[in-house]
């Protein structure tokens, strides 16, 4: 009796960490209508767009920018790096941001973070990592969770996962972000490239934040 009560609470903890498609005509999957996750200390829904008729009518709608420097980036930019998908980037924030083990990276220039981004991310240019000095890299990866040992040397073990996103297939901020944390030591198996981008992530729309309204004269 006492197991199939143990049972009964671990599946209903399951279900309530898993919302339903109830009263949502365009779901994350079939059984999940959306996530809540936190943005500047506030609560936000990540879930798409309702509106089947909706299209997207902003800077994202382009299919040709100038090249360089927007050129088509490889699909791997490591062999080392784990490419993910929305379903699985949705999970990191569900699970891994959460539960405060992972961070999730946008890479652009403060100007493009500010005018829309993937909720829960926080704004670490490339250009700020980019040929960065070994000190300063050990204050950002200090920030990560990376600790220094007596010797002087970087502990990784207890360092966050990473997430790292930028504008999509035709952006290299991420392809110079990346790089750069590898060459500093930052542990492969703890970062993810989420390559689609925020284009990606518009197309199937999903919740986006507006941190900065751009004024029109």
């Amino acid at each position: 009796m006492k197991k199939l009560f143990i049972l009964s609470l671990l599946i209903g903890l399951v279900l309530a960490q898993t919302p339903k498609n109830d009263n949502y005509l365009v779901g994350i999957t079939a059984k999940l209508s959306h996530i809540i996750t936190r943005d500047s200390g506030q609560k936000v829904k990540i879930e798409r767009i309702q509106d089947v008729e909706n299209v997207l009518t902003d800077d994202f709608t382009k299919t040709s920018r100038e090249c360089p420097p927007f050129c088509i980036q490889p699909t791997k930019i490591d062999e080392r790096i784990k490419n993910i998908g929305e379903l699985e980037l949705i999970k990191f924030i569900n699970t891994k941001i959460s539960s405060h083990k992972g961070v999730l990276i946008d890479t652009r220039l403060k100007s493009w973070f500010e005018l829309e981004t993937i909720p829960s991310a926080i704004n670490l240019p490339f250009s700020v990592v980019e040929n960065a000095s070994k000190k300063k890299m050990g204050m950002i990866f200090g920030i990560l969770g990376m600790k220094i040992k007596k010797d002087g040397s970087w502990d990784f073990s207890k360092a966050k996962e990473l997430a790292i996103f930028d504008n999509g297939v035709w952006c290299a901020q991420a392809s110079h972000f990346l790089p750069s944390l590898l060459e500093h030591g930052y542990p492969s198996d703890k970062i993810l490239y989420y390559r689609e981008g925020l284009q990606g992530w518009k197309l199937v729309g999903l919740t986006t934040l507006v941190h900065k309204e751009i004024v029109k004269k």
